[in-house]
C-alpha cells in the first residue's frame, strides 16, 4: 500500500473527517504504524492504526470505519513521541517516503514512564556533581581523550565515477566509516555522500570563479577543490538539522535535492531554493584517481548555523 502523505484528506465510510496532520513510524520495522487525523477543531488529533486504512491515493486516505466510530481511537499524546530529526535510526530514509511535515517516533516505555524529579532533588544532585567534579576531572580527561583527537582528514574511497551517467544528476554513494567515541571500542557506521558530475554552468555556481580551499583546525591547508574538475561531492546531511535528503523530481523546479523532514530544497549546485535551511549544501574535498575511483574526505559540519563550522 502507498504510504500516506501529510495534509492528505481523510475519508471515513460515510464522510470526510479531516486530514493527516502527522504520521507515527515504528522504529523497529521502520514502517508507518499510525496516522494522526486532525479535524481542525484544536484537538491534538486521533491516532488511527494503519490496519484501519483501506486505501491510500494521492491526497486521500480512505478508512474502513464510519465517522461515528472515530472517537474510539486515542488522542495523540505529543510528549510521548520525538520527531525523526531528534533520533538517529539507521536506513530510516530507505523505508520512509512520507512528506511533508512532522514524522514521529514513540519514546521507549522506560523513558516515557520515568517520574519527574522535584526541584530540590535536582538541586541536590547538581551540588553533589559540582563537589565531585575536581576529583573526577582527571579520570574523565583520560577516558575522553579520543574526543579531542585532531579532525580526521584521511581519504576514503566511496566508489567508481562510472556510476555517474549524466551531468547535473545527484548520485548517492554509500560507504562504511570506522568510528570511535571516548573509550568505547571502535565500530563501523553507515554513511552516504552525494556526488554529481557538474556542467560548466553548475560549476560556476558552486565555485563562483575561484577554487575551494579546505583547512584543518590549525589553519593548515588540507585540500583544494579545483573549479576545473567537474566532480562535486556533498555531505549526506542537510545543513538545517542534519537529516538525510534525496535527489527528487519536483513538478515546478525540476530535479532537486529535497529534505523530506522540513522541506528544504536545493538545486544541483547546492543552493537553497526553498525551506528553512540556513546555508547551501556542504561540499567536501573530492578527487578522482587515474582508474576512476572517487575519493573524499568525510567532513561533518554543525547543523542549523548560517556559517559553516566543522565538527568531525
Amino acid at each position: 500500500m502507498q504510504q500516506p502523505k501529510l495534509k492528505s484528506t481523510v475519508q471515513c465510510t460515510d464522510r470526510e473527517v479531516g486530514e493527516v496532520t502527522k504520521v507515527i513510524v515504528d522504529p523497529i520495522t521502520k514502517e508507518v504504524s499510525h496516522i494522526v487525523v486532525g479535524n481542525g477543531a484544536g484537538e491534538p488529533g486521533r491516532q488511527v492504526p494503519m490496519a484501519q486504512v483501506q486505501a491510500v491515493t494521492d491526497g486521500t486516505v480512505q478508512l474502513r470505519t464510519a465517522s461515528t466510530d472515530l472517537a474510539q481511537f486515542p488522542l495523540l499524546k505529543r510528549d510521548e513521541y520525538v520527531t525523526i530529526d531528534e533520533v538517529e535510526i539507521a536506513h530510516l530514509e530507505d523505508h520512509l517516503h512520507v512528506e511533508p511535515g512532522e514524522v514521529l517516533i514513540p519514546l521507549p516505555e522506560l523513558e516515557r514512564n520515568v517520574k519527574r524529579r522535584t526541584f530540590f532533588a535536582n538541586l541536590t544532585h547538581a551540588i553533589g556533581a559540582l563537589v565531585a567534579l575536581p576529583l573526577a576531572f582527571p579520570v574523565l580527561k583520560y577516558l575522553m581523550k579520543p574526543m579531542y583527537a585532531p579532525l580526521d582528514n584521511h581519504w576514503i574511497k566511496i566508489g567508481s565515477a562510472n556510476k555517474i551517467k549524466a551531468e547535473d544528476v545527484g548520485v548517492q554513494f554509500k560507504f562504511k566509516k570506522k568510528f570511535k567515541e571516548a573509550f568505547m571500542p571502535e565500530a563501523e557506521i553507515d554513511k552516504n555522500i552525494w556526488v554529481l558530475k557538474a556542467s560548466p554552468a553548475v560549476l560556476e555556481q558552486v565555485y563562483k570563479g575561484k577554487d575551494q580551499i579546505f583547512l584543518d583546525a590549525t589553519g593548515r591547508e588540507v585540500w583544494i577543490n579545483k573549479q576545473s574538475v567537474p566532480y562535486v561531492a556533498y555531505s549526506g546531511k542537510c545543513p538545517h538539522l542534519g537529516c538525510g535528503y534525496k535527489w527528487r523530481a519536483h513538478k515546478v523546479l525540476g530535479q532537486v535535492f529535497l529534505c523530506p523532514c522540513h522541506l528544504s530544497i536545493y538545486d544541483a549546485s547546492g543552493k537553497v531554493l526553498d525551506g528553512p535551511a540556513p546555508r547551501p549544501l556542504d561540499t567536501l574535498p573530492i578527487r578522482v584517481t587515474g582508474n576512476g575511483d572517487i575519493e573524499v574526505i568525510d567532513m561533518e559540519f554543525k547543523a542549523g548555523k548560517k556559517e559553516q563550522v566543522r565538527i568531525v
